[in-house]
């Protein structure tokens, strides 16, 4: 996995506490301590597949002598029943850690499967599928993984790595071209800076302001065509606002370089996955 695994571990940390607590009452009233017992995840519908090394890191955070058996990769397109993962350790760490293990797992394949189709449907087309900062507050780094397992691209990470100014700043500043100049006089020279524009006015004045990226926003596919054509490779084009999979081929096709869509992180159906348990041994 292509992120910090020292912030990974911290959020797989968080994730734990939040749920076990001082201790998992259920499993340490029943389960004893020394029991061991072997596992299965396998996929209750198909999907992309995404976050098993994640799913790993749970299970060994809770117990390190814990063995996964990866049977599927990141990535991978699984049928319905597919066996993506064996584990046999510590009865009381697998099922301390299933539900995190499970959570992460099903949202970052459903991420992961939701990008893929978007991506499948803008095939032929030069537009890239990019996500948002719409994201579930401390998974960011996660969800974005998703995206790109799903074949997508990740827009800034946050407010500190790219200048995007939107409609409120515009007002703050009096029109586009302050807001531009006053971002460049503000941010170190390496950053980019895109500005959202609603009509083929505000991309007239983007483009004298110099803008890197022009985001046309909520604009019909007719409309980003002539945006498109006005830019005319001076800056790059992103269409955003209200991209469904019904509409995202018109956009495309509208010659824009970046579609960036909320829905693939903000709200995404989890893909089905379980994990059950084979045998016990005491």
């Amino acid at each position: 996995m292509d992120f910090n695994r020292l912030e990974l571990r911290k959020l797989i940390e968080c994730g734990l506490n939040e749920d076990i607590g001082p201790g998992d009452l259920t499993t340490n009233s029943i389960v004893p301590y020394n029991a061991t017992a072997s596992a299965c995840i396998t996929a209750k519908e198909a999907g992309v597949l995404a976050g098993l090394p994640v799913a790993e890191m749970v299970f060994q955070y809770l117990d390190p002598a814990v063995q996964f058996h990866a049977r599927a990769s990141d990535g991978e397109l699984v049928e319905r029943g597919r066996l993506l993962a064996e584990i046999r350790g510590n009865a009381r760490a697998i099922l301390a850690g299933e539900r995190l293990a499970l959570n992460f797992l099903q949202r970052l394949s459903g991420i992961a499967t939701r990008t893929s189709q978007l991506v499948n449907l803008v095939a032929g087309e030069k537009s890239h599928i990019i996500d948002t900062r719409k994201t579930t507050p401390g998974l960011r780094i996660l969800e974005k993984y998703a995206v790109r397992v799903g074949g997508g691209h990740n827009h800034r990470f946050g407010l500190y790595d790219a200048v995007l100014i939107k409609d409120n700043h515009i007002k703050m500043a009096g029109g586009i071209a302050r807001a531009v100049e006053a971002a460049r006089r503000g941010s170190p020279h390496t950053a980019k800076i895109e500005v959202e524009v609603e009509s083929l006015a505000g991309v007239r004045e983007a483009l004298d302001a110099k803008a890197d990226i022009i985001m046309l926003d909520n604009m019909a596919p007719e409309v980003m065509s002539e945006a498109v054509a006005l830019v005319a490779g001076r800056a790059l084009t992103e269409a955003s606002g209200g991209i469904t999979a019904e509409n995202i081929r018109p956009v495309a096709a509208a010659g824009v370089d970046l579609i960036s869509v909320g829905e693939l992180t903000h709200s995404v159906k989890s893909l089905d996955i379980s994990l059950d348990l084979e045998e016990i041994c005491r």
